[in-house]
């Protein structure tokens, strides 16, 4: 396989923009189907879980290959293959589109014509800024009312990149979009067939040549700024640029992140997607013209380059794991160096472990082929692997090497589920197991207070297809129940405490005696057990009971019932009897002890406290402060990105539900924001109190 003559492409948008559209458009041309799925109808071929026909929206990237044949200078054709990932626009399933931009080489992102840049496509695209994805802009649905490329142009402009350059413009608009003209090589056209399957040639319409002269010019200079000093030397002497210098110094533009072709058409009404298709083979790079992927060598911890060529040691990132019900655990990699075989060993540079790859598969959606080999630069799909998880590394034995993982933003709401009935117990446990290695933004906890188990996700959305997917996919049925911030208690004050557990009751008794300090602990330290028994004042057998029983007081909390954290519990002295004395007494004297000690230390009640960072359109910044003070929030500061404001602040974790709706509603749905654990901190009193008396029932 030629790695020249491979583009591994995601589609990223705002959703409804039309990206599951365009994505079935390019399977049609490439012949890879026969007959055009259709997302209103509930038919699209990337779309294939039950949630995502009903809903008409994508939740899961779904990945596939297909050829695009291209015409060369010698009239010849080039195949080129199109590894496609089709993302979801919905930002509840962001986490979706960083893994699949993190394997990705280019992407086209797709605008709606009408609404020109919205708040998703601000997220998507600075997600691929933070990976440095080179793209291309494709503003769909031109044909729509209030379809405008002028002003699409402009907000991608203002609001994302002042690197955009049209190299398409549109013939008419709205109901009278007709065809598009390529500005760099002046040629118009017109789609013809039933689905738009011939692109036909025109001429260009008389009254368009002084706009196209007028973009074409820009489009010079823009490249003559952003490539080689060749060219902006040719552009300077002869104050313009030849076709074939306008490609070759757009691609090296594109390639290195510095410029951003704009194209225009209308998936839907099958015009302008063959052009698109061209420009991703003419644009975006090949796996060999992308810098060698970096990783740490696990033997010698020193940084190591993997090139994309198959003599070099396999490397490969498993970036999305999915639950086949036909071959059970799917995972898909990106190979970047050397051969994934099947019926080869792999080893896993997180864990550690070796396994085995079983079979090999291309994907179409969720249809599969068998193949035999990956080779570097190229994306398929492993059965087999039981251990790997999303972001591990799978490399060979001899190189161990481990690449940088993939982050996911932190989940910001939880809820509480249980089981409708005992059945549906075991089942929901199996379901949530294989859920959470599919989906690295869930997170399951049980909450050992309540013995609910709870849902940590990205939102409502989120949670809502997670539960629906419980019941479809796994039958089970649950009942939902308001989330519960989880507090902790901690104490401020060092003190000692002398403990004596003694039972007589006829027979043998119980003995346990304990004098131990307890002292505080800086936040994050958790708990510390120190042994400073001297000359057996207590049996060396007993001392792990001691500790046993204070964390088993430290479990049951002092004020609230929450979990105890920080503290160090130094055990010092103490006593026992031959006969009496046991592990158990011991347990319980410790226990008891510390509950007595922990009470006279001054008791704090501690709440989590998120790290929050805001992305906001600059005409919302103060209302996102505003809110943010409003909420208890602590601002640590403020910055610029691009063209949008960036706060970052502390808030308690009790303050941010429902943030995500108010902060959409504050700001038109243009502001994001992520939001993960940073530390715990003493609640306010007239807080605590509200806590404790929730706990306690007001007693």
């Amino acid at each position: 396989m030629d790695l020249n003559n491979v583009r591994n492409i995601g589609i990223i948008a705002h959703i409804d923009a039309g990206k599951t559209t365009t994505t079935e458009r390019f399977l049609y041309y490439t012949g890879r189907v026969h007959k055009i799925g259709e997302v209103h109808e509930g038919a699209a071929t990337m779309d294939w879980m039950e949630q995502e026909r009903e809903r008409g929206i994508t939740i899961t990237s779904a990945a596939t290959q297909c050829m695009w044949k291209t015409k060369q200078k010698d009239g010849t054709d080039l195949d080129t293959t199109i590894n496609i990932i089709d993302t979801p626009g919905h930002v509840d399933f962001t986490a979706e589109v960083e893994r699949s931009l993190r394997v990705l080489d280019g992407g086209v992102v797709v605008f709606d014509g009408s609404q020109g840049v919205e708040p998703q496509s601000e997220t998507v695209w600075r997600q691929a800024d933070k990976y440095q994805v080179p793209r291309l802009a494709f503003v769909n649905k031109m044909d729509k009312i209030g379809g405008n490329f002028f002003m699409s142009l402009d907000s991608i402009y203002d609001r994302l990149s002042k690197n955009a350059v049209a190299i398409q413009l549109p013939i008419g608009a709205e109901s009278e979009f007709k065809g598009i003209i390529d500005i760099i090589d002046q040629k118009a056209y017109v789609y013809e067939g039933k689905n738009g399957e011939i692109q036909k040639e025109i001429p260009i319409p008389e009254d368009m040549k002084g706009q196209v002269l007028e973009y074409r010019l820009i489009l010079m200079e823009k490249v003559a700024e952003n490539s080689t000093d060749d060219l902006l030397d040719a552009f300077l002497q002869n104050n313009a640029l030849t076709d074939d210098q306008i490609k070759a110094g757009l691609r090296f533009a594109t390639v290195h992140t510095k410029l951003y072709p704009v194209l225009c058409g209308s998936s839907l009404q099958n015009m302008g997607v063959q052009l698109v298709l061209d420009a991703v083979v003419r644009y975006l790079p090949s796996p060999i013209e992308l810098p060698p992927v970096k990783g740490i060598s696990t033997k010698t911890e020193q940084e190591e380059l993997r090139g994309p060529n198959n003599d070099e040691p396999m490397t490969a990132l498993a970036f999305k794991i999915a639950t086949d019900p036909f071959v059970g655990k799917l995972t898909f990699v990106r190979v970047y160096s050397g051969v994934l075989k099947s019926g080869s060993y792999v080893t896993n540079s997180r864990s550690g472990n070796k396994e085995r790859i079983g079979r090999l598969v291309r994907m179409h959606a969720n249809s599969r082929q068998e193949i035999q080999q990956i080779e570097a630069g190229d994306i398929g799909a492993v059965i087999g692997l039981k251990e790997t998880r999303t972001g591990d590394t799978i490399c060979d034995d001899a190189n161990p090497i481990r690449l940088e993982a993939i982050t996911f933003a932190e989940p910001v709401i939880q809820i509480a589920v249980e089981p409708k009935t005992k059945a549906d117990q075991e089942k929901m446990g199996i379901a949530l197991q294989k859920l959470v290695e599919e989906d690295p933004t869930l997170r399951v906890k049980t909450d050992d207070e309540t013995s609910q188990t709870i849902l940590f996700g990205m939102g409502e959305l989120h949670l809502d297809i997670i539960i629906d997917r419980m019941k479809r996919e796994f039958k089970v049925e649950c009942n939902i129940g308001k989330p519960q911030v989880a507090y902790r208690e901690t104490i401020q004050k060092e003190l000692e405490h002398e403990e004596k557990y003694i039972k007589q009751s006829g027979g043998r008794g119980q003995y346990g005696h304990v004098v131990f300090t307890i002292r505080p602990l800086e936040s994050g330290k958790g708990y510390v057990f120190t042994n400073s028994i001297v000359s057996g004042r207590i049996p060396r057998e007993f001392i792990p009971a001691c500790d046993k029983g204070f964390q088993e007081g430290m479990s049951r909390g002092i004020q609230a019932g929450y979990p105890v954290v920080d503290v160090e519990v130094e055990l010092t002295d103490g006593s026992y009897h031959d006969v009496d004395s046991n592990e158990f007494a011991f347990k319980m004297a410790a226990s008891i002890g510390f509950q007595a000690a922990a009470r006279r230390a001054d008791p704090v009640i501690l709440e989590p406290v998120m790290k929050v960072e805001v992305v906001t359109p600059e005409q919302f910044f103060g209302d996102i402060m505003g809110d943010i003070n409003s909420r208890r929030g602590l601002i640590l500061s403020t910055s610029d990105r691009g063209t949008a404001k960036v706060i970052a602040a502390d808030v308690p974790l009790s303050e941010m539900f429902g943030y995500v709706t108010d902060m959409r509603s504050m700001t038109q749905g243009r502001a994001s924001y992520s939001m993960e654990p940073s530390h715990y901190a003493k609640v306010p009193k007239h807080k605590a109190e509200e806590v404790i008396a929730e706990r306690t029932g007001g007693k």
